[in-house]
């Protein structure tokens, strides 16, 4: 993605980024070994990026659009689920049946969520806000995005300010957990 696009351009990107690594996955036999590897790329990505979502799309939406709190306490439940999933497979073999059972009741659930954002909320957010703030929300994600969690953390706030606070540290680590296991595999 080329710098500088608003909270919109970014968070669309992420959602294509999302659709291709699930396609991806689907594209190779079920108990091949790169299905582990992809489905290890794509709960990094989309723990990144419903972190960026936490850290800062929900609470603009909270604060500027009529019965934000509402759309926000939804995408919340949302992410609270795709992240029990991303736990469940967190330890799964790719010839454990529940891997690829797994792997289809998340993408549901994620494209579902990326509809309803791309449909209602990014829209609603695009009509309550001036360009420049649209733009200075796509760089707030942008800067979350590199120090964001890779894995998920069930006991990690999804609300500030504690969130604010622990995400970055939580990023940190489990990144040396991510350089480590690449290099023992």
């Amino acid at each position: 993605m080329e710098p500088g696009g608003d909270v919109i351009a970014e968070l669309a990107a992420d959602h294509r980024e999302l659709e291709d690594l699930f396609s991806q996955i689907e594209l190779q036999p079920v108990d091949h070994p790169r299905r582990r590897e992809l489905a290890d790329r794509l709960t990094a990505e989309l723990v990144r990026h419903t972190v960026t979502e936490e850290l800062h799309l929900y609470p603009a939406v909270r604060k500027h659009v009529l019965h934000g709190a509402a759309l926000a306490d939804k995408e919340l439940v949302d992410h609270a689920r795709a992240e029990q999933m991303l736990k469940g497979l967190e330890d799964r073999n790719v010839d454990d049946p529940l891997f690829n059972d797994t792997i289809a009741k998340l993408k549901f659930e994620v494209a579902s969520h990326m509809r309803e954002e791309e449909h209602e909320l990014l829209p609603k957010l695009a009509a309550a806000l001036p360009p420049e703030e649209l733009v200075e929300l796509g760089r707030l994600v942008r800067r979350a995005r590199e120090t964001a969690p890779t894995r998920p953390h069930s006991l990690l706030p999804n609300t500030p300010p504690a969130h604010r606070l622990l995400v970055p540290g939580t990023g940190l680590v489990d990144r040396v957990r991510d350089l480590l296991r690449t290099t023992t595999r």
